[in-house]
């Protein structure tokens, strides 16, 4: 039942409903839940149709106790089931998620399949919260950075046990808003941040690190290369999503390229690492204004050959990555994963709803009708997903308490539709998708079909465990998919 108005004022049995839904999205009465990694720009209210399963153990879904299944589950299967064919580490499909995508990450070093596990079962036997969620893996977090008595640890070890800590501590800064200590979240980022520090510094070579100017806030950059000849190489510059860490980037991207004897570029832009927790400056929709002054960087260098440099987005960058490609020309190759066209349409049409022309109107039906019934699970999600958006919201959100001004974050993600202006890009794009993709579903082949450059469109798939956003179970695959392809842009092969 779609909002009736009526001068101005929201259905009550609509509002209603919209609270059932944030209820059935979040946490059942019964069951555990908390904001999802990546997931909630689509699922903050049963966005992606699926999601409303939350905190169920759905068909086709083993429970954690039970031996995961190789079938195939069926279309009718995936229509109720946010998670199809995935293993189950957590009843609920937003921590699942979660911890899919550190699981995932063992394949690169970013985690380490016994240590998550354990977690895993740490949590479910303490009781699945934000919580326990967040003090299981920041303590995680804490030992690894720790080097045992007597161990005589190498600095190999000592380098990849930052990396797997920089991980965990980045699944517990995603939960921290709904624990209790939400104040702890610029804390637990900087954990974080020391250990990729760590994992840089310890690199052979190391990364080469800056500031890059932008605005009165410069980005930071690390410049993965095979080796420190100066050789001119192919350089991809990899682009994070709206709440993923510089690990992420790690697992999605630096490994391949290296392997490849090219550079890797990573970096954090508005809303997201240093200039989100520590800087305060949220996203932009004119994402060329970040990514030019980037490029400008790596032309000037003589490691970096020019007229071979990539951009990748991964997850909410699917659109970000997109958008600056459309007006930075000197881009060669363009990767989007998956294609984003439109980030405002993944949160569902009850959320959408609220956002009327006027602010005064919208903040009045957020307060007053939406914030006063929603779960306090819920309401933990959405200071998560709004904070790479809003300063005041961040800062509330800390405070424990729940942002009032719904209109001027809405209006910021709404701004991030690129639709029209993707017939601009000139360069060869790849635009990924996924089998089950939860949370952006049918708009990475919108966006292809809108393409007019040279274009390839490639659907990872459960057949091999690489279904659902950003295919959290195979990232090697999706990395193999990317740069096989990129290989042929950028060596000529």
């Amino acid at each position: 039942m779609p909002f009736r108005r009526t001068a101005g004022v929201v259905d009550k049995g609509s509002t209603a409903r919209l609270v059932r839904l944030a209820a059935m999205t979040y946490a059942s009465s019964d069951s555990p839940s908390g904001p999802t990694r990546r997931t909630t720009l689509a699922g903050l209210a049963g966005g992606a149709g699926a999601v409303l399963a939350a905190g169920c153990s759905p068909p086709g879904v083993a429970p954690a106790s039970a031996p995961i299944s190789g079938r195939t589950p069926s279309a009718s299967t995936a229509a109720g089931d946010p998670t199809p064919g995935a293993m189950a580490l957590f009843k609920d499909p937003g921590f699942n998620f979660n911890g899919l995508l550190a699981l995932g990450a063992a394949g690169h070093g970013a985690g380490e399949v016994g240590e998550v596990l354990t977690a895993v079962n740490t949590i479910n036997r303490a009781g699945l919260s934000a919580q326990t969620y967040t003090e299981t893996f920041k303590r995680l977090g804490d030992q690894l950075m720790e080097a045992p008595r007597g161990s005589g640890a190498g600095t190999e070890t000592t380098r990849f046990r930052a990396l797997r800590a920089a991980q965990y501590y980045g699944q517990a800064l995603f939960f921290v808003l709904g624990s209790d200590d939400p104040a702890g979240e610029v804390q637990l980022y900087r954990a974080g941040r020391r250990a990729w520090d760590t994992f840089c510094e310890l690199s052979e070579p190391a990364p080469v690190t800056a500031n890059v100017p932008y605005g009165r806030t410069p980005l930071p950059v690390w410049l993965f290369r095979p080796d420190d000849s100066g050789e001119r190489r192919p350089t991809v510059i990899l682009t994070n999503g709206s709440d993923g860490q510089n690990v992420d980037m790690w697992t999605y991207g630096v490994p391949a390229a290296l392997e490849h004897g090219w550079n890797a570029l990573v970096y954090d832009g508005p809303g997201q690492g240093q200039l989100l927790f520590v800087d305060r400056v949220v996203f932009t929709p004119r994402w060329e204004t970040v990514v030019t002054p980037i490029v400008d960087w790596l032309t000037a260098r003589t490691d970096v050959a020019p007229d071979k440099i990539a951009l990748t987005g991964l997850s909410m960058a699917g659109s970000l990555a997109p958008r600056a490609a459309a007006f930075e020309q000197r881009i060669a190759a363009l990767v989007a994963m998956p294609g984003v066209l439109a980030p405002w349409l993944g949160f569902p049409p009850e959320i959408r709803k609220i956002l009327t022309p006027d602010k005064e109107e919208t903040n009045r039906i957020w307060n007053k009708e939406v914030v006063p019934r929603l779960p306090p699970s819920a309401a933990g999600t959405l200071k998560k997903r709004v904070e790479p958006f809003s300063v005041p919201a961040m800062l509330d959100a800390r405070e424990g308490r729940m942002f009032t001004d719904f209109h001027s974050p809405a209006r910021l993600i709404e701004s991030l539709d690129i639709t029209d202006v993707v017939s601009r890009i000139r360069m060869p794009t790849l635009v990924l998708d996924y089998e089950y993709e939860q949370f952006y579903p049918g708009q990475p082949r919108r966006m292809f079909d809108r393409l007019t450059a040279p274009k390839d469109y490639v659907k990872l798939t459960a057949a091999t465990g690489a279904q659902l956003h950003c295919s959290p179970m195979a990232p090697q695959q999706h990395c193999e998919v990317v740069f096989d392809w990129l290989r042929k842009r950028l060596s000529g092969s």
